[in-house]
């Protein structure tokens, strides 16, 4: 039996706080001092992929030793409580949907769905598909209208609860579309099927992918300068199509976001490894166990005060206000991981889920 590998519930604690970070600054509001908007945007889009690419990688630790003994039985049994998870986390994510349309969570159970029917692929078999599902978006948006649906000044999704709308939403214009999102939850499970102990693979993947990013941004950055000529309307229309936002997620930012993705999870890896008795790398590998508790608990709790306290003001606080709050929210978190895991093995709805569908 392996050791369980605490880079790994390191770097989920690092994507979860970068999620928190940027959701609360779009809840609550994004005006103010440009450094703080800056620091506040690197995280945009880049922590989402990276929860989503570490979930593939939970699914490979699932299923390794199955596959590789090949054990059908035991295969069996795993495939059907992915499957159940799977649902889960789609219910939840829907049960809270009209307080928080940027769910990810209903996303994820669909993404999780998909990656059940490739467990078994060859490691070929799952780049070469999720690179399918990568080129297949900027395909799909020649033929339908991305903006359908949208209000994209207040973020509503009009038609959401419309048959036809759910589906468009899920699959190809939300705000984490399986088209072509699940490509991230390929990656990881790629990766967490090869050996992560070897110290010379992840190194080897922390120097790549932090190379590969790197190239991505610098490319956008000067392409788009380059062909704007210093227009600022044009800059503004090209950032859309060559800059590395999430929305669109077009090639540029899916292959930039599993860059960052697989260059912060090997560099966590290769940290904790070294850094195991660290108190601080201790309290986030205690935080990246209840994830799921603290995604839900930063829209549940985090937003549910502020909007209580002053639901007018929603929106309108400045961005220092959102990035400090989201900042003492997360410590907060921290400290109840600490404290919560000195008496249990699991989050409250790490073990609801566990309880539902082991």
């Amino acid at each position: 039996m392996k050791k369980r590998i605490i880079g790994i519930d390191v770097a989920r604690a690092l994507a979860v706080i970068g999620m928190i970070i940027v959701n609360f600054k779009v809840v609550f509001g994004e005006n103010g001092l440009s450094w703080v908007k800056s620091f506040a945007s690197v995280f945009d889009g880049k922590a989402a992929a990276t929860f989503v690419v570490l979930a593939g990688v939970g699914l490979a630790l699932m299923t390794n030793s199955a596959i590789k003994n090949k054990d059908l039985d035991k295969l069996k049994i795993v495939r059907g409580r992915i499957l159940k998870r799977a649902l889960f986390l789609f219910i939840v994510g829907i049960s809270y949907i009209a307080i928080w349309p940027a769910d990810i969570l209903h996303f994820y159970g669909i993404y999780m769905a998909i990656t059940i029917l490739l467990l078994t692929s060859k490691e070929r078999t799952l780049i070469a598909t999720a690179i399918t599902l990568i080129v297949a978006f900027p395909i799909l948006m020649t033929f339908w209208n991305y903006e359908t649906g949208w209000d994209f000044n207040t973020l509503d999704y009009q038609d959401f609860w419309t048959a036809k709308g759910f589906m468009r939403n899920l699959f190809f214009n939300g705000f984490h579309p399986v088209i072509p999102w699940t490509a991230f939850m390929l990656f990881g499970y790629w990766f967490g099927k090869r050996d992560l102990h070897n110290d010379k693979f992840i190194k080897k993947t922390f120097w790549i992918s932090s190379i590969i990013f790197v190239s991505i941004q610098a490319l956008s950055y000067l392409s788009i300068s380059f062909l704007s000529e210093g227009n600022q309307e044009t800059a503004k229309e090209l950032t859309e199509i060559l800059g590395t936002n999430p929305m669109p997620p077009l090639p540029i930012y899916m292959f930039n976001g599993s860059a960052i993705a697989f260059a912060i999870i090997s560099a966590c890896i290769i940290i904790a490894k070294r850094f195991e008795n660290n108190k601080i790398i201790d309290a986030l590998n205690k935080t990246g166990q209840l994830a799921l508790t603290f995604y839900v608990a930063h829209v549940i709790i985090g937003m549910g005060i502020i909007e209580a306290i002053n639901p007018a003001k929603m929106g309108n606080y400045s961005v220092e206000f959102s990035v400090v709050y989201a900042l003492v929210f997360s410590l907060l978190c921290i400290v109840f991981a600490v404290i919560w895991r000195k008496y249990k093995t699991s989050g409250p709805l790490e073990w609801i889920m566990r309880k539902v569908t082991d």
